[in-house]
């Protein structure tokens, strides 16, 4: 007997295709999920300490540090003295990286014009209050309930 996919199963199959398609579109650069995240985090919330950076990110000190090292080595971002504090340093965006984040933020745009032009367009409204609803029930979900299959 086959079951027809549940709205999960289309869910997980539409974060399988953004997965695949992240990685085919980062092959060959120094760009990984982890680094791309911290990258839209500096670009929405402007330049950052680490610790500030750790916090934003859901992550420890320990792990923004090598990922901040690997964003200055691939020259994504830079480290420069904090004005007020001696102890920290303040992590930007460099130029290049600043032109490749516009350019993502472009190509979002775009693929978000041409998924929702999918959907009639009389549908729309209600399709769009629809994912932000299993959003932020997902959301919820992910933070207040635990689930496990030890």
């Amino acid at each position: 007997m086959t079951m027809e996919p549940t709205i999960l199963d289309r869910l997980l199959a539409i974060s399988s295709l953004f997965q695949a398609d992240m990685q085919r579109a980062f092959a060959g650069t120094a760009l990984t999920e982890a680094r791309v995240h911290a990258l839209w985090v500096l670009h929405h919330g402007g330049p950052s300490t680490q610790q500030g950076l750790s916090a934003a990110l859901g992550t420890t000190p320990r792990s923004v540090s090598a990922l901040v090292d690997g964003l200055v080595s691939a020259g994504y971002a830079e480290r420069s003295p904090h004005p007020t504090d001696r102890r920290a340093v303040v992590v930007s965006l460099t130029e290049p990286a600043l032109r490749l984040m516009e350019r993502m933020q472009e190509d979002h745009r775009r693929l978000s014009d041409q998924l929702i032009e999918s959907v009639d367009a009389a549908d729309r409204p209600a399709f769009e209050r629809g994912v932000n609803a299993v959003f932020w029930r997902l959301d919820d979900l992910v933070r207040n309930e635990a689930v496990s299959y030890r």
